[in-house]
């Protein structure tokens, strides 16, 4: 190990000839951070970070018994998130919370892939600071909404208010209410939704209905307005499961509508991501236990579907 990163060297023994540089290095290779992925060790390659006999090699290069590798892998990166001027609708602020309109289409913290753009980045930039309990990547985040959610989240501004309002939410205090517009003619029009909610055992990016293992989830949900071929719902949900609408909905036969994960997808909508929305919170200040409730329209996007669908006509 030096202060640069982790430097190493192998020889290739005479039964592992023929297999590829990026493999045979992926295999073999243990640094204190724990295992290298192939993509990190083809990047590695391709950055002339990792040489073969001295010479930079392409990654798909079939390694020969004695070719001696070697190579320096860097340190990782510290994780931060940067303050970045970005526009955000603020409903709420003072010296403990803000309460904030997030839009569809931003994600709430960095992340991989995400790593700027984010409703973190825009607070930073906005309050200066925020709680660190979450943290460095998720400073003040104590709920999330999905990337193609829109509508209300509360951020802490401080330590004791994130674990005050944390508290809230783990125990059920939180009131959330969400406007769905959804496939289908929803039958019975009002009704709960219950199951267990865990990872879906195949694709790795979406939630499901399980029958073992996973956490409870509870949904429940009123018919607003039927409309062609959809039906517009005020959705409650009693626990905070990720993706739990949209997958609770889905399993019923109704998916929410543009959900393209979820089976919702619908080119005729003009709306870029899961017609749904956090209409309005409601939980008590961390500071002040008044009981506060904040409420944000819909967006646009979500207007102009109910229009072309003749809602509230």
């Amino acid at each position: 190990m030096n202060e640069g990163g982790y430097s190493f060297e192998m020889t290739v023994k005479a039964p592992e000839g023929g297999t590829r540089l990026d493999v045979y290095v992926a295999s073999r290779l243990e640094v204190p951070q724990g295992s290298l992925s192939r993509s990190t060790v083809q990047r590695l390659i391709d950055s002339g970070n990792i040489v073969v006999n001295g010479r930079p090699c392409r990654p798909s290069y079939r390694v020969r018994a004695g070719d001696v590798i070697s190579g320096l892998v860097p340190p990782p990166e510290e994780p931060h998130a940067d303050p970045e001027d970005i526009p955000i609708d603020i409903l709420y602020e003072d010296s403990d919370i803000i309460v904030v309109n997030k839009p569809r289409g931003m994600t709430v913290h960095p992340g991989a892939g995400n790593p700027s753009g984010t409703l973190v980045n825009a607070l930073l930039a906005h309050c200066g600071d925020l709680s660190g309990v979450g943290g460095v990547m998720r400073p003040g985040i104590v709920h999330r909404l999905d990337k193609d959610t829109s509508g209300v989240m509360v951020v802490a501004k401080n330590d004791a208010s994130h674990l005050e309002l944390s508290r809230q939410f783990k125990a059920r205090e939180v009131h959330k209410t969400y406007i769905a517009l959804v496939r289908g003619a929803v039958d019975p029009p009002e009704g709960t939704i219950s199951s267990m909610i865990g990872r879906h055992p195949v694709h790795r990016k979406k939630m499901a209905v399980t029958e073992h293992g996973g956490k409870p989830a509870v949904t429940r949900y009123r018919t607003i307005e039927r409309l062609p071929g959809y039906t517009l719902l005020e959705v409650h949900p009693e626990t905070g499961r990720t993706h739990q609408i949209r997958v609770h909905l889905a399993w019923v036969g109704h998916p929410v509508a543009g959900d393209s994960l979820y089976g919702g997808r619908d080119p005729r909508l003009p709306i870029s991501g899961q017609a749904l929305h956090a209409a309005s919170l409601e939980f008590r200040h961390p500071r002040t236990g008044r009981r506060m409730r904040f409420c944000a329209p819909l967006p646009d996007d979500m207007a102009r579907i109910m229009k072309m669908l003749g809602a509230y006509d």
